[in-house]
């Protein structure tokens, strides 16, 4: 029996997940999992190099990459590719990245209180 055939019946886990609203309705979907692997790799992004403020924010895009699962902006569809939702972090405003800074926070205080938040 191939690998495809044991991997039919097999029941796929799934990370919980927690919606964040802000107070337009803008919805924000974060992972409630992570890695051992990935929390190693953003200790080492939190570490940084040099320059203090490039890691806070290499670590900000850091966490929301692998965090976020979902964004409903202004009721348009949702964007969900990963791809996309990193391209539109990258050219969220300033109120929006402020806003999603202030749910990753929160986000990691109840999810992954042994992590540092940004």
């Amino acid at each position: 029996m191939g690998r495809r055939s044991r991997r039919r019946g097999a029941e796929q886990l799934a990370a919980p997940e927690t919606s964040y609203e802000d107070a337009e309705g803008d919805v924000l979907v974060l992972r409630g999992a992570m890695t051992p692997a990935t929390r190693a790799e953003y200790a080492r992004v939190r570490a940084g190099g040099l320059d203090r403020e490039d890691a806070w924010h290499r670590s900000v895009e850091f966490l929301f990459e692998r965090l976020a699962v979902r964004w409903e902006i202004a009721g348009a569809e949702p964007i969900e590719r990963q791809r996309d939702l990193l391209a539109r972090y990258r050219f969220a405003t300033v109120a929006e990245r402020t806003w999603i800074r202030g749910v990753l926070r929160e986000h990691l205080a109840e999810w992954f209180p042994d992590l540092e938040a940004p």
